[in-house]
């Protein structure tokens, strides 16, 4: 009984494995911001619990490029348009409460971190922040952000190291609960990668 257990076990693990490889292997997987600590991570750590398949890739928030002018849809900006990682649009954790924040200042400079599960040529990162009096209690949209990127970071083409950190100065004027969006914009494909963060200033 107990070696069948075992097996059953081995199994298992196996095939959890192999789900995981299959799904960081493909097309439409490939990076995700740590710093801020972005929705998707905090998922994928247990940090935020019944998000779904998104927790199982954190790398997959890939949407159409040419944000804020087209790009994913109002209300599903943080899932990319994707409607199986629909809780990452929720105005709430999926497991109850707020999301947690990262604290961070207005005016002062702050490092950006992604972690990247495959490299493209990347055209750049821009960084879009919600407005001071921004309506929390909905799906994020184009009208809660002030569309001008506070920070460019322009890449000409070239792929990312695994783990690229890059600083800037964060908008000032902002207090309490913000969301910061990220977006990876990829140099040879229609696409991009969007970020959620959370902050408190």
């Amino acid at each position: 009984m107990r070696t069948k257990a075992k097996l059953y076990a081995a199994v298992l693990g196996l095939t959890t494995a192999g789900a995981f490889v299959l799904s960081t292997g493909g097309a439409s997987s490939h990076g995700y911001t740590d710093l801020p600590i972005s929705r998707q991570l905090l998922c994928a750590n247990g940090t935020v619990k019944g998000c779904g398949s998104i927790q199982y890739e954190p790398q997959s928030v890939e949407g159409p490029k040419g944000f804020p002018a087209s790009g994913p849809a109002d209300g599903q900006i943080c899932s990319g348009n994707h409607s199986e990682f629909g809780s990452l649009n929720s105005p709430t954790a999926p497991s109850g409460g707020a999301w947690p924040t990262t604290k961070v200042t207005g005016g002062q400079s702050y490092t950006f971190r992604w972690q990247f599960t495959a490299r493209h040529a990347t055209t750049d990162f821009k960084y879009y922040a919600t407005k001071q009096g921004w309506n929390q209690n909905h799906a994020l949209t184009r009208a809660d952000l002030n569309t001008t990127p506070f920070l460019t970071v322009p890449y000409g083409g070239k792929q990312p190291p695994a783990t690229l950190s890059h600083s800037g100065t964060l908008p000032s004027g902002l207090s309490g609960h913000h969301v910061i969006v990220g977006v990876w914009t990829i140099a040879d494909t229609g696409n991009a990668f969007y970020a959620c963060s959370d902050v408190t200033f």
